[in-house]
């Protein structure tokens, strides 16, 4: 692929020089800007550049509208397993559809049998990047923290695992209103719990400086490791500074098993006491004495932060309207750039011929007016396509948002039920432990009544039996409230084991649901993508015919000098 240096147009590799100004033609550097993915994604220029993939900004050209586009290393197309996982980021990220996750528009292969994914393009900086900067002020931090549990508890209640939380991995824009609004990126190492497992024995993956115990000694942690790297991002955002230093990974993972963390409010005494409790919760190293989900620390947050008087961050649902954008009617810019190109082909062959071409040039212009014309059909029945995918879409989404509201509903009931449960459960670690004080206190009036009725021998009354005596029965009767106290915690968690069991059902029937859902909406747009890339293809190639066929036409009529202010009004970028 080549460009113009002066108008950017794009060019086969076997052209030379610019129709429009003349200028010799430069490779282009990356090969992929410039193309078209999927039939109707055209890149324009690299975001970010890492070892499994590339990020690029593209244009929906059907529509105008910006995204960016995630193209796979071509190195690792092969690799079965990191294929998977590619694919697996843009379908764990589209079933959860929540405001504080990337919204994911499309998937699919390149021509070249590359995997690409097709999302959002976001407009701000990573959370690293704020924290780099000091420590987040509470009324920042705590908002964000409450958004960051949001999207967890999404994810945990949909079986997603995400395995590499941290900051780089969560993105802060802004709202209308100025406020902020954080995104969580990256599900390529996600785990959904329903999924094949792709984790071999001994591969760890993550990031070593979050990872939970868990994460270290079994490919089997489950949402509580989240939870625990939460922990770590909460304690960096409000310290600046992470709570285990080490030199290389192996310390990270010994400090991770063994090493108690410092306090939060040692580094930061403004850090509320609640706060700090939280925190200390989230990086216990054992899962079950962690918060019990993602609601519970969100809900604590949202005490903490009207505690300190910041405004909670208002949940809403579905995509930012820069995102998401209706179909436009208007025909795509380049398709007014070539017919405006066709006008000025026009008046350059009356100028230069007073109306009578030389056959040749005449025919090479009627069949660049005949290529516009067939790619402005093809591109107008591949927007016809595209509003038809897009109505099939609001419906994915609206669906996606019902299944969300429901689920969260499901997740707190759940969650408020797993904490009654955890509490009633404490409560008969308690309660057993005055049952064996009750019995050994007994046991030790026992003794004493044995004492004297040995002295007594049945045959002297002593006054000291009768105290043994009744405090015997003080003590039993006090045995026996405890004992009515156990088996009511008993009873009491079996309710709360049952109705956490309960609710944790409907949560399965709900992702049931939703599957059976997406998997009615996939096909259904699956066929209308297929149309989509065939009309674009099509056009493509055309595109590509029309650059040669402009190039030709215009190549015997560059030296005339009467021409120059036309092919200067090829250039103008306005009309160009």
């Amino acid at each position: 692929m080549k460009s113009c240096p002066q108008c950017n147009l794009r060019y086969p590799d076997e052209s030379t020089f610019c129709f429009v100004d003349g200028a010799s033609l430069v490779a282009v550097a990356d090969p992929r800007i410039g193309t078209t993915i999927g039939g109707r994604y055209v890149i324009e220029a690299v975001i970010g550049e890492g070892g499994m993939a590339t990020v690029y900004r593209a244009r929906h050209k059907l529509v105008d509208r910006l995204c960016a586009v995630k193209i796979m290393n071509p190195a690792l197309a092969r690799d079965k397993v990191v294929r998977e996982r590619f694919r697996r980021e843009a379908k764990q990220a589209q079933k959860l559809a929540h405001p504080n996750i990337i919204e994911i528009f499309d998937h699919g292969d390149t021509d070249d049998g590359t995997a690409f994914l097709v999302m959002e393009l976001l407009s701000g900086e990573s959370l690293a990047d704020v924290v780099a900067r000091g420590k987040v002020p509470l009324a920042r931090a705590v908002p964000l923290m409450i958004q960051i549990s949001r999207a967890l508890a999404r994810a945990h209640d949909f079986e997603v695992v995400h395995r590499d939380l941290k900051p780089e991995n969560m993105f802060v824009g802004r709202a209308n209103d100025g406020s902020d609004v954080i995104k969580l990126l990256d599900f390529g190492i996600a785990r959904s719990m329903q999924d094949a497992r792709l984790t071999g024995v001994g591969e760890v993956f993550g990031t070593p400086q979050y990872m939970a115990p868990e994460r270290i000694t079994s490919i089997d942690a489950g949402p509580s490791a989240d939870l625990y790297a939460l922990g770590i991002i909460f304690f960096e955002m409000l310290t600046s500074q992470l709570p285990f230093d080490a030199p290389d990974i192996p310390s990270f993972f010994i400090k991770h098993l063994k090493e108690a963390p410092p306090k939060v409010r040692t580094l930061a005494p403004e850090v509320p006491a609640a706060l700090e409790a939280l925190i200390d919760s989230l990086l216990k190293k054992e899962p079950k004495q962690r918060p019990v989900d993602a609601h519970s620390v969100h809900n604590d947050l949202v005490e903490i932060c009207r505690s300190i008087g910041a405004r909670v961050p208002i949940e809403t649902q579905g995509a930012t309207p820069s995102s998401r954008e209706p179909a436009k009617t208007l025909p795509p810019v380049a398709l007014d750039r070539w017919a405006h190109r066709t006008m000025v082909f026009d008046q350059m062959l009356q100028r230069a011929y007073a109306g009578a071409p030389p056959p040749e040039l005449a025919a090479l212009l009627t069949d660049v007016k005949a290529h516009v014309r067939r790619i402005t059909e093809l591109r107008s029945s591949g927007l016809g396509e595209q509003r038809t995918l897009e109505q099939v879409e609001d419906k994915e989404r609206e669906g996606r948002q019902r299944f969300g509201f429901a689920m969260d509903a499901l997740g707190l009931d759940a969650s408020a039920a797993r904490q009654q449960a955890r509490a009633a459960g404490e409560a008969i670690v308690t309660v057993v432990a005055e049952l064996s004080q009750g019995g050994a206190a007994m046991q030790a009036c026992m003794n004493e009544i044995m004492s004297w009725e040995g002295r007594s021998g049945f045959q002297v009354p002593y006054a000291q039996l009768s105290q043994a005596y009744r405090h015997a029965a003080d003590v039993n009767d006090r045995w026996l409230e405890v004992r009515k106290r156990e088996r009511q915690a008993r009873a009491s968690l079996e309710d709360r084991e049952r109705m956490v069991t309960d609710l944790e059902f409907q949560i399965h029937e709900l992702r049931g649901a939703q599957s059976r859902f997406e998997q009615s909406i996939e096909a259904e747009k699956g066929a209308q993508a297929a149309r989509i890339i065939e009309l674009g293809k099509q056009a493509d190639a055309m595109e590509v015919e029309l650059v040669s066929l402009a190039s030709r036409f215009c190549a015997p009529l560059r030296g005339r000098a009467e021409l120059a202010p036309f092919f200067k009004e090829l250039e103008d970028p306005v009309a160009a």
